[in-house]
């Protein structure tokens, strides 16, 4: 069996930069041990798998299902092999939709072309405070912090840290995180109020998945824009994620529990993978 596949760097105009995903085109589902086979193969943070939902071909379907795996696991949610997603729809397949349904496991989610890109509509999350587990913040090398929150529904924990060079000047120690015991954290964030256009900066890292740091992280920011929208006052907001590859989302909070996710990408890489079928 031979599967159409895509490497796109997502949050960002720019190639080579943001953060790359897979994306893996399904006419037919397969098995699971395939996707996780595949997205091992690929060793990016996040491997999408489309598939049609409602029609027998990717062009005749109007809704699509969507999962994402890491090189180790199925995650729940995926910003920014989501965007990947989309652009491969809208930009190389040329699917014809003004916007493209997904049906996934944290519920529907749809993507739209904008003024700005690609824009994602994805559920809000709500900040918890929380005491980080023991040992956590040693091992990443943080002695001194201002907050502490908990996502309630996507369970990622996020640290605020007092300045922009705290956060760029982070090492932690990944080897240390993974001995830790966090079954109920998805990964561990760090941000701080940004300087500029920037209205906060991250960047985050999911050494039990299989993912040190990833570039930009598109479903932490469903609790960030929770977060820094109470403690800014706004509804919009500019997010940079300072990784090495570094990355930008425009956050829009909506009503009814949603945030809009809004983002460029750009396609890098196009092939076949093939699977002994």
């Amino acid at each position: 069996m031979r599967l159409p596949i895509y490497q796109v760097d997502a949050f960002t105009k720019e190639p080579y930069k943001g953060n790359p995903a897979g994306v893996c085109i399904l006419e037919k589902e397969i098995d699971d041990s395939y996707k996780q086979l595949i997205a091992e193969e690929m060793n990016l943070s996040e491997t999408a798998f489309l598939s049609p939902c409602d029609g027998e071909t990717i062009l005749t379907s109007k809704t699509f299902n969507l999962r994402w795996f890491t090189p180790k696991t199925e995650v729940p949610l995926c910003g920014h092999a989501t965007l990947g997603t989309s652009k491969v729809l809208f930009d190389d397949i040329g699917i014809g939709l003004d916007a493209i349904v997904y049906e996934t496991k944290s519920g529907r989610l749809i993507a739209e072309k904008c003024d700005e890109g690609i824009s994602l509509d994805f559920p809000i999350d709500e900040p918890l405070s929380i005491d980080p587990p023991a040992g956590l913040l040693k091992a990443m090398g943080i002695y001194g912090y201002k907050n502490v929150i908990y996502g309630k529904n996507t369970k990622k924990l996020v640290i605020h840290l007092e300045t922009e060079n705290d956060i760029i000047n982070l090492d932690p120690n990944f080897e240390l995180m993974k001995e830790i015991q966090c079954d109920n954290i998805k990964g561990v964030g760090i941000t701080c109020r940004g300087a500029g256009e920037n209205d906060f900066i991250s960047r985050y890292f999911n050494p039990w998945a299989g993912v040190n740091e990833d570039p930009v992280t598109g479903s932490v920011h469903t609790l960030l824009a929770s977060y820094w929208g109470d403690l800014l006052g706004k509804s919009v907001m500019r997010a940079y994620q300072a990784s090495h590859r570094g990355g930008t989302i425009l956050l829009k909070a909506e009503t009814q529990g949603r945030v809009k996710l809004i983002g460029e990408a750009a396609i890098v890489l196009i092939g076949t993978v093939y699977l002994p079928l």
